[in-house]
């Protein structure tokens, strides 16, 4: 055991500085457990981060992970379980014990509690706020009740507010005195009216700089951005990125506060929306790779019988220029080359303009500019490849009309794909639709058959 010993406090080391836990090491983990060996399981994740132990999870599978989520019981840190894909906590919540969940919730953060029970069904989520602590399940409850994904599902309720006739040094002294109630990390203090309205801001460093008698109104940062509990998440990150915020009051209906939200909550919700988008255009989600066998061939069943209709679109084009095709067996071979440039072209507008979608920097002023110039670039470019494979396809097939044709059709879909790339997106989301998950089949459609019937109808003019 002392090598595989090695191994894991090498791997400790490793993980502080962000790199992946070890195969071998999950190998030599995944023998202590089928021994049974508790008292080595551990030992060896003793010298391992909380980001470590989740990836070993989450590599181990569900089979493994959880007989090693019972062998390190009370030793395992809270923190493993917000690192974990919220499928895999769904799945060892499903077979861990009521009390054993709820002390690991209760020493959470009450934002980072809410993610993890917030994807369970009604009655798991009803079991465990039983056994919470009263100020954590009233928390809960009170989160549960916000839209998904919105702003009061990702504040934090830990804060530090206070009255606005404060001083500087009466404040100090309320956090040192009150140092069990205050959160360990937070970057300001709200300063608020006696309706509980937020005022203003005060950032950390003006209180360490300012004298102990100055009120805490005359340092007080008006410029305050007042998130609804309510908002979507998504648009919260966006305030964030735009005015270089670290942390922003959240409020109710009444304005008045209720939460905060942090800059490290962004960080998440920026990698989660983007890696959400990204996964979208391909058909799948994000939890795909934990899901079981059954689950995720059924989340990816209607992708694909959307493209299997799109398909068969492009194929009734084709097959009504079959005599054609049939008299000119070249038109057979260069086909795919015609769509194949259409449809790479388009994806790459239509991932520019997802993109600026979800970083709001396309909107009702600027979308035909947009539009407009993915056009030009489709021109540009279709001209270009047009001379190439015009020349190629005239030596190869010794044929200049069938050249001219073929480098026609080229310049025709690449405008079209520039166009449909740029404009199918913003027409998606101008009517509530997401066009991270759809613009991919309606672009492939549109290239496809703009392709073939361009080519495959100058041909059918011009050279029979």
């Amino acid at each position: 055991m002392i090598e595989a010993q090695d191994t894991f406090n090498n791997t400790a080391e490793m993980g502080s500085d962000g790199f992946s836990v070890l195969d071998d090491l999950i190998r030599a983990l995944s023998g202590s457990i089928s021994q049974e060996n508790t008292a080595e399981i551990i030992q060896t994740c003793a010298p391992l981060s909380a980001a470590d132990i989740a990836e070993v999870i989450s590599k181990l599978g569900i089979e493994k992970s959880l007989p090693l989520v019972r062998a390190l019981d009370d030793a395992i840190n809270p923190d493993v379980y917000v690192y974990l894909d919220n499928d895999i906590v769904t799945k060892l919540f499903e077979d861990l014990d009521d009390a054993y969940i709820a002390s690991i919730l209760n020493q959470m953060d009450s934002d980072d509690a809410l993610d993890l029970i917030e994807d369970l069904d009604e009655d798991a989520q009803q079991k465990i706020l039983k056994t919470l602590s009263r100020k954590m399940r009233v928390t809960l409850e009170e989160g549960l009740t916000f839209p998904e994904d919105s702003a009061g599902r990702l504040m934090q309720r830990h804060l530090v507010a206070v009255p606005q006739f404060w001083t500087v040094g009466k404040t100090l002294d309320f956090l040192r005195a009150a140092r069990e109630s205050v959160p360990e990390h937070f970057y300001g203090i709200f300063v608020v009216d006696p309706m509980h309205h937020v005022v203003g801001e005060v950032p950390a460093g003006r209180i360490l700089r300012a004298p102990r008698s100055t009120k805490m109104s005359d340092i007080t940062l008006d410029d305050v951005h007042l998130i609804k509990a309510d908002r979507d998440q998504e648009d919260v990150a966006h305030i964030f990125r735009r005015e270089g915020l670290v942390s922003a009051p959240v409020v109710n209906e009444d304005n008045r506060l209720i939460g905060v939200i942090t800059v490290n909550d962004i960080v998440d919700v920026i990698d989660e929306e983007a890696e959400e988008d990204l996964l979208k255009l391909g058909g799948v989600s994000n939890d795909d790779i934990y899901r079981d066998v059954l689950k995720t061939t059924r989340s990816r069943f209607s992708w694909l019988a959307v493209n299997l209709l799109t398909a068969i679109l492009a194929s009734i084009v084709i097959s009504l220029f079959e005599a054609t095709i049939d008299q000119v067996v070249a038109l057979a071979v260069l086909m795919p080359i015609v769509a194949s440039m259409g449809g790479n072209a388009g994806t790459q507008a239509l991932t520019v303009a997802v993109r600026a979608i979800a970083t709001k920097e396309i909107s009702a002023s600027n979308a035909w500019r947009v539009i407009g110039k993915e056009v030009i670039v489709g021109t540009l470019n279709g001209f270009f490849f047009a001379i190439i494979i015009g020349v190629v396809t005239w030596l190869w097939f010794s044929s200049l009309t069938l050249g001219l044709i073929i480098s026609v059709s080229m310049v025709l879909n690449l405008i079209i794909a520039g166009f449909s790339g740029a404009s199918i997106p913003i027409l998606l989301d101008r009517y509530g639709l997401d066009p991270a998950v759809s613009s991919s089949v309606f672009l492939t459609t549109v290239t496809d058959v703009i392709g073939f019937f361009a080519f495959l109808g100058l041909a059918a003019m011009f050279l029979l």
